[in-house]
């Protein structure tokens, strides 16, 4: 499928500013980092599992991604070049712990209904915000339990609101398996959390803020240790 005039033009604008990158621009490498910085660690957060480990992989793919941006020819989204060295790191991470892309075993749903449902009626109380924290971790801790093919569907699907076809070049998948996965990933969810899960679903694994600019600052830092002299 040939792109629009709109997408075509988005294309040429990454490529030049992966073409600053490659001639060893930071500036434009933590515009990047800055654009992209919330779906690829929420990617690598599903994959991992781990908020310590998806940061130190989303670090390491950044760095990879810097030295390798010559590479990129615009063939595909950035994001999408981004997003499978991001899901690289974490196989690879996955490889050296010895860990398989194993079915996490559901919790009893009943049980964590009832504990959803305690969540939701406090939402008669003033303090709002505190409810929506609580579903958030509740509903992240459910995503925690699907399997990771789930897991990243659902993220970039749902969280992220990449499209169909987005999501499977993100993902190296077909668009039918990508439709079969979220619908799978979405019925599990609704099971267990019903009309409460759509209140957090928008803002799971917040990386803005401290934790952004903390990722900038440590990529800045490793690439400065690395590559010493500016261009």
């Amino acid at each position: 499928m040939s792109a629009s005039p709109a997408g075509r033009e988005k294309l040429q604008s990454e490529l030049a500013l992966a073409q600053r990158v490659a001639r060893g621009d930071r500036a434009a490498f933590e515009l990047v980092m800055r654009r992209y910085n919330q779906r690829l660690y929420r990617l690598a957060r599903a994959s991992l599992q781990n908020e310590a480990e998806a940061k130190d992989a989303l670090q390491d793919a950044y760095l990879n991604a810097f030295r390798s941006m010559g590479q990129f020819r615009g063939d595909a989204a950035l994001g999408t070049w981004l997003s499978r060295l991001v899901l690289n790191e974490c196989a690879a991470r996955h490889r050296r712990s010895g860990r398989r892309d194993n079915i996490v075993p559901m919790v009893s749903l009943d049980a964590n209904m009832h504990v959803a449902t305690s969540v939701a009626d406090a939402g008669d109380t003033p303090d709002d915000a505190l409810t929506q924290t609580q579903m958030r971790s509740i509903l992240e801790r459910k995503i925690c339990e699907l399997p990771e093919s789930l897991r990243t569907v659902l993220i970039l699907r749902s969280v992220e609101e990449l499209s169909v076809q987005e999501t499977a070049e993100s993902l190296g998948l077909s668009e039918e398996t990508v439709r079969t996965r979220h619908f799978r990933a979405r019925g599990l969810l609704r099971e267990a959390l019903a009309r409460e899960a759509d209140i957090a679903e928008s803002n799971l694994y917040d990386f803005g803020g401290a934790h952004c600019d903390a990722m900038v600052a440590a990529v800045i830092a490793a690439i400065t240790a690395e590559f010493p002299s500016e261009p």
